[in-house]
């Protein structure tokens, strides 16, 4: 493989933060499965010119190819694997496999290949990240859980939700969103508390930016 882009000081982490001290906050939303909250997200991204990152799997992609391209047009994509197993479950040939087949899978439809990772479930140790590094895919966690994936029947609402991503951002923040509606109830919490989300951290100072622009300088 060829010299790998990852800065030596990024090599072995999942990234909880973004390495400044720059009062700025990385907006980043996870496809899985379902894409309800999609068109009310990249709308009031759109309306508010705020960058974002999408972290994508292989099946989402399969699923959703056009929205994947129009994504990737406007915002960086990143490899979340190709089914969202737990990797620490997995053998090194599955973990590579996971990763190769999206990473592939993901340059075919957007012509670009991912530089960027985030671990399903946020399930890692020290093993796969140095896998994962091994791919020349830099993993990204986060610093705060918006938990807008409960849904109202795991006791979340649109100001619950809002309230518990301003409060707890800090420079350097990166914020876990997601595409898909609960299962359970059908609710779209963090499409809903974007925009609250947006203009509570502009009052407070906060600009927004991609994970790469950050990361890869």
């Amino acid at each position: 493989m060829a010299a790998c882009w990852i800065p030596a000081s990024l090599l072995g982490r999942d990234l909880e933060l973004l390495p400044t001290t720059s009062k700025v906050v990385a907006l980043t939303f996870d496809g899985g499965s379902g894409a309800e909250g999609l068109s009310s997200i990249t709308a009031t991204l759109k309306k508010e010119g705020v960058p974002a990152t999408f972290f994508l799997t292989g099946r989402w992609v399969q699923a959703h190819p056009d929205e994947t391209r129009a994504l990737a047009s406007r915002y960086p994509i990143g490899n979340h694997s190709m089914t969202h197993p737990e990797f620490t479950t997995l053998s090194s040939n599955q973990i590579r496999t996971e990763l190769t087949t999206t990473s592939t899978l993901i340059a075919s439809v957007t012509g670009s290949t991912p530089r960027l990772f985030r671990f399903p479930f946020g399930d890692r140790d020290a093993r796969t990240i140095t896998l994962v590094n091994g791919q020349c895919l830099l993993p990204i966690r986060w610093s705060v859980d918006s938990l807008g994936w409960k849904g109202t029947s795991g006791g979340m609402t649109v100001s619950s939700v809002r309230e518990r991503v301003v409060t707890r951002v800090g420079p350097g923040g990166i914020v876990l969103m997601h595409l898909g509606a609960n299962p359970d109830d059908g609710t779209t919490l963090d499409a809903a508390a974007l925009p609250g989300i947006i203009g509570d951290l502009r009052s407070a100072g906060y600009r927004f930016v991609t994970v790469p622009e950050v990361v890869e300088g």
